[in-house]
Order: structure tokens, then C-alpha cells, then sequence
């Protein structure tokens, strides 16, 4: 019993290096890479062959599939990419896990990667003490590379021979000769040690080292392969739990995609795995169904060859994905769905001018999101239980991180626009769209700044009288109101606004901000209440104010230009 129990924790060990090492290389990759590999895979998506290849890229590099549909699922949960371009990104991610399998089995089995390890990690032991961030991640890279081949050679030793253990080969016997059925049991088999062990890289490494050992064939192998694949999507689908709709969807087409992959190969498995026998003897291999040796490398290439084929049979159908997702995950009505440009998305149109209006629409949608996200804000300050309270300000902080990067796409949009065949009124419109996001983005940053001012109460337990919290509520309905008229006025379209309306409902706003100042200092004197509920209370009135001046900063900066006709924008003629 005691060699058994000591033998099963040397295998979780030796496993437990393996992935200790393959997280440590990953997450150093990271760090050396910076920001450029965030970048590099929010950028390389236009269309369908760059999105596959940096999926394979970016998982080649940091060789993990599920680290890579982790990161996709978090951008489209920061509307930096949308559904379509995620679904290209993740069949590219599984071609580029099947790397592992191949640095496995060309080096793993052919070298004493842990002769090497050990100069390694002396290679990388002064840099992980370096002062110097990129050193020491250089350090951490170089260990982890050492570390994950060290428990790799490891668990080969830690597996039980099969001489020694007959047990083990007659109950893996008694799935590996029941024709199809022992197909599907294998597949089973890898699905539910990939969600186990939560990485269908190290769930390869397993499978390899069975195989070198002779525990399974070639045949079965392969079919644990395929359940790898299914496995492996549980990591996106576990981040997604948190995230909004675009991102479980996100997760999801993962999932579609792998099971249609297993699907189709269940098919035509035997011709399949016949076809990678063929490729070996040319290449001079001995045959994966005699030479036990041999295996590692076929299971490679069958790995690769099936996800690169799953990927080419697949990419044409990421359309019918999206619609099933789509139908999957149904939105809620309290859920914003996009958290990207809509209508600017696609670069410039024909003519500036027709871009310009665009880029309105693009503003509206903007400037709704932040009246949203003030939503948020007023239903924060009425909020008793703690859980939805933490739900709405993660809400809010998500909603003010999105309104920085689209204020900036839209300004990179309008600055090409402006670049254009621009009619004098044409520009001054650009110069007052500049004005108009600057605003709107400013809006947001008193939303954010408003919501942690309201966590500030709630953790320092303040209590506000009736009396303050009715003057927070009747100004909050008055900068709603201003809200509400400042996207009215961006949607009627310049020279034809209610500007008169904007200025007196600011004029309100104001007049109940000194109001409340003037009462405020007054019952601070009087010590009505604690200090510090009155300087959160006076922060929540004075921020509320400042809000409503960027509303009518707004209505002003699109008073002043004329409205150009639909007609004259299709044209691109204008007289000034």
C-alpha cells in the first residue's frame, strides 16, 4: 500500500514539475514579450489566414492553448476583438499547441533533456536575482524551460513498467481491443484528464511517455488525442464564467469547433491515421503500428495534421459557429453584447464626408454606453447587498477602460478621415468630433471617479442621513436629464440642437451644487454629521456637477457647425 501511495504522489510530482515549468516558461514569455504580444494579437485580425496565424504564433511561443484562448476570451470580453475574429485566433491556437508534442517527441525521447537542464538553470540562477525586470524574466524563462523537461524525464521514470505491473497492462487491455467502441473510450479518456489537469499540453506529454513505454497503441494514442482537444477548452469556458456575453460565446466556439473537428476525424479516423503510417515509411520511420519508438513522432504528426486540416475544412464555416454560439448564449436584455466600434470597425468609406457620418454613429453609440454606465453609478449608490454591489463597480471599472481605448480608436479614425478630401466645413466638423469623444471619454472618467468614491463609503461603513441621500438622488436625476438631452442634441445633428434646454438644465445642476455647498459647510460647522461622510458627500455633489459641464461642453462644441445634406456627403461635393 505504502509503495503504491508513495508511488502515486511521485507521479503527481513528477507531473506537478512538468506543469510548474511549462506555467513558468509561459508567464515569462509574457513578461519578456510586454505589452507587444497584447498588441500582436489584437491587431493581427483582419482577416481569416492573419487571425490563424497568430493563434499559431502566439501559442507556438508561449505553448499553451488554453493561455491563448484565456487571452482571446479576455479580449473579446474588452471589445478589442469581436466573435468572428476570436474563432480564427482559436483555430490557429490549436494548431500551435501541436509545437509541444513535437519538442516533446523529437527531443524529450531522443535527448537526456535533464543533462541539459542542469546547466541551464545555472545559465538562468544569477538572472533571476537581477534588479533588471527583463533579466530576471529572461531568468525565469531559461529555469522554466529546464524545469518542464527535468519533470518530463521525471514522469518517464515514474511510470510503471509494464513488466512489473500486469495489472495495469490486462485493464488497459480491456479497453484497446473493442474495435470503434475503444476508440470512443480513449477519447473519453483524454477529454477528462485534459479538464483534470487543465492543459492538454502536459495531457500530451502523458500520452507520449504511455506510448514510449508501451502502454497504449498508436491507434488509441491518437484517439486520446482527439479528447485532448475537447478537453482543453474547459480553461476558456472556466474564465468565461465571469465575463459578458461576446466572451462565453467567445469560449464556446471553442468548444463547437474542437467537437466538430472529433466529429468529422471519428469518421475517417482509419484511412486518417493509414495515411500517417504512409507519411512515416516515406520519411524512412518504421511504422507506428509495429515500432513502439516511432510512436511519438506519428502522434505528432498526426496531432499537427489533423488540427491544420480541422482548421482548413473549418475556417469556412466560422460564419455557422458564430450563429450556433450566438443561439448557445442568447444575450439578456440588461447585457451589452458589444464592447467595440460598430460602425467605423471596417476603415474609411468612399468619401470623407460619408465616413464623417459614420463616425456620428459611432458618437451616439459612444455617448449611450457612458449614459449607461452613469446608470450604473446611480443604481451603485441606492445598492444595499454587497455581492451586486462589487458586480456593478467591476461593471463600471470595465465600462471606463473601454471608454479610453474607444475614445482613442475613434480619434485615430477621425485624424485618417481628416488626412482626406475635406471641405472647409468638413473640417471644422472633424475639430468638433475631436472635442466631442474628449468629452464623452471625460464623462466617463466621472462615472469611474464617482463609483469609487461610493466603494470609499462602503468600506470606511458611512451612513448617510435621508436628507443626503435624497439631494445625491435629485442630482443625479438632474445630470440624467442633462444626459439624456446631450445625446438627443448629438443624434438631431449640428446647427439644428436645443441648446437653449442644455444650458438651463446646467444652469440647474449648478444652482443645486451651491446650494448644497453652502448647506454642506453649514452642517459640517454644526458637526450634523462625521467628517468624513461630509467630504464623501461633497465629493459625490461636486463630481455629479463636473459631469454636467462636460454635457454642455458638448451640446456647445456641436452647435456651431452646419448640417451637411445626406445627399451632399454621398457626393463628396460641398461649397463652403
Amino acid at each position: 500500500m505504502s509503495d503504491v501511495i508513495l508511488g502515486t504522489l511521485t507521479l503527481l510530482g513528477s507531473l506537478g514539475l512538468f506543469l510548474y515549468g511549462m506555467k513558468l516558461m509561459s508567464e515569462s514569455l509574457q513578461k519578456v514579450a510586454g505589452d507587444k504580444m497584447r498588441s500582436i494579437l489584437a491587431a493581427m485580425t483582419k482577416n481569416k489566414a492573419t487571425r490563424i496565424l497568430t493563434g499559431a504564433l502566439v501559442t507556438g511561443i508561449i505553448q499553451s492553448s488554453s493561455a491563448t484562448t484565456v487571452m482571446v476570451v479576455s479580449f473579446v470580453n474588452a471589445g478589442l476583438m469581436n466573435l468572428t475574429q476570436s474563432v480564427g485566433v482559436i483555430m490557429g491556437a490549436n494548431i500551435g499547441t501541436t509545437i509541444t508534442a513535437w519538442i516533446i517527441s523529437l527531443l524529450g525521447f531522443k535527448v537526456d533533456m535533464a543533462t541539459l537542464a542542469l546547466p541551464l538553470i545555472g545559465i538562468s540562477f544569477p538572472l533571476l536575482f537581477s534588479k533588471n525586470h527583463n533579466f530576471k524574466a529572461t531568468g525565469e524563462l531559461i529555469a522554466g524551460f529546464a524545469l518542464l523537461f527535468i519533470g518530463l524525464d521525471f514522469l518517464k521514470d515514474s511510470v510503471p513498467s509494464i513488466d512489473s505491473n500486469p495489472a495495469v497492462l490486462s485493464f488497459i487491455k480491456d479497453f484497446s481491443n473493442l474495435g470503434f467502441l475503444s476508440l470512443l473510450i480513449f477519447v473519453g479518456i483524454g477529454s477528462v484528464l485534459t479538464v483534470i489537469i487543465q492543459s492538454s499540453s502536459a495531457t500530451v506529454a502523458v500520452t507520449l511517455v504511455m506510448c514510449a513505454n508501451g502502454w497504449i497503441s498508436f491507434e488509441n494514442a491518437a484517439a486520446m488525442i482527439l479528447g485532448e482537444n475537447i478537453g482543453t477548452t474547459i480553461t476558456a469556458n472556466l474564465a468565461a464564467m465571469v465575463a459578458n456575453v461576446s466572451a462565453r460565446r467567445a469560449a464556446r466556439a471553442h468548444t463547437i469547433f474542437n467537437v466538430m473537428g472529433v466529429l468529422w476525424m471519428m469518421i475517417v479516423f482509419k484511412p486518417f491515421v493509414l495515411m500517417v503510417e504512409y507519411i512515416m515509411l516515406k520519411m524512412g520511420q518504421p511504422s507506428p503500428f509495429i515500432a513502439v519508438g516511432s510512436i511519438p513522432v506519428a502522434l505528432s504528426l498526426f496531432h499537427s495534421l489533423f488540427n491544420i486540416t480541422n482548421t482548413l475544412v473549418l475556417m469556412n464555416f466560422t460564419g455557422l459557429i458564430v450563429k450556433i454560439v450566438t443561439k448557445m448564449v442568447p444575450a439578456k436584455e440588461e447585457e451589452e453584447e458589444n464592447y467595440r466600434l460598430k460602425h467605423i470597425e471596417f476603415g474609411l468609406l468612399s468619401t470623407s464626408e460619408l465616413s464623417l457620418l459614420q463616425a456620428k454613429k459611432e458618437i451616439i453609440t459612444y455617448a449611450t454606453r457612458t449614459k449607461r454606465m452613469f446608470y450604473f453609478v446611480k443604481e451603485l449608490f441606492n445598492e444595499t447587498n454587497n455581492k451586486v454591489f462589487e458586480q456593478n463597480f467591476e461593471r463600471i471599472r470595465k465600462y471606463e477602460d473601454i471608454s479610453d481605448r474607444v475614445e482613442q480608436e475613434i480619434a485615430t479614425y477621425l485624424t485618417q478621415v481628416a488626412e482626406g478630401d475635406l471641405s472647409e466645413e468638413g473640417s471644422k466638423r472633424v475639430h468638433a468630433m475631436l472635442k466631442v469623444i474628449s468629452n464623452i471619454e471625460s464623462i466617463a472618467d466621472c462615472c469611474y471617479n464617482l463609483a469609487k468614491t461610493l466603494e470609499r463609503k462602503k468600506q470606511n461603513s458611512i451612513w448617510f442621513q435621508q436628507e443626503l441621500r435624497d439631494n445625491i438622488n435629485k442630482m443625479f436625476d438632474l445630470v440624467d436629464e442633462a444626459l439624456d438631452t446631450m445625446i438627443e442634441n448629438i443624434e438631431i445633428g449640428y446647427g439644428k440642437i436645443a441648446l437653449n434646454q442644455a444650458k438651463e438644465i446646467e444652469e440647474r445642476i449648478n444652482n443645486l451644487r451651491n446650494a448644497l455647498r453652502e448647506e454642506h459647510i453649514k452642517n459640517v460647522e454644526s458637526s450634523k454629521y462625521k467628517y468624513l461622510a461630509g467630504v464623501i458627500y461633497s465629493d459625490l455633489f461636486c463630481e455629479a456637477e463636473k459631469l454636467g459641464d462636460y454635457t454642455i461642453d458638448i451640446s456647445e462644441d456641436i452647435f456651431e457647425i452646419k448640417p451637411i445634406p445626406y445627399e451632399k456627403a454621398l457626393s463628396g461635393k460641398f461649397t463652403n
